[in-house]
């Protein structure tokens, strides 16, 4: 089995609690949306929601705030890593994905 890791860079989590305005005890769910492209998969799209986790694939947690995805998500990650960035010139949230 291969493991997910989600990992969420300091000013992320930064992003994180000033646009989602997510505060500590909550979760945030990263999940494959149809629409939009990414370097994984044409046509599909990663989203991310605050939720509550049903059966999590992978968990990760900073300043008390919970990452995951579920098992129904993990065949977008396609046997990759999450890095979870901010790009200081957009504003906002950039994904990388790297083979685990």
């Amino acid at each position: 089995m291969i493991r997910l890791d989600i990992v969420v860079s300091k000013e992320a989590l930064n992003w994180f609690k000033d646009e989602m305005e997510a505060e500590p005890g909550e979760n945030i769910r990263f999940f494959a949306r149809y629409g939009g492209s990414s370097k994984l998969h044409a046509g599909f799209s990663l989203g991310v929601t605050k939720d509550t986790p049903d059966e999590a694939a992978a968990e990760s947690t900073y300043d008390n705030l919970l990452f995951f995805v579920e098992e129904r998500d993990k065949w977008y990650f396609d046997g990759h890593n999450l890095h979870v960035l901010f790009n200081e010139s957009t504003g906002e949230l950039e994904y990388d994905y790297k083979k685990a």
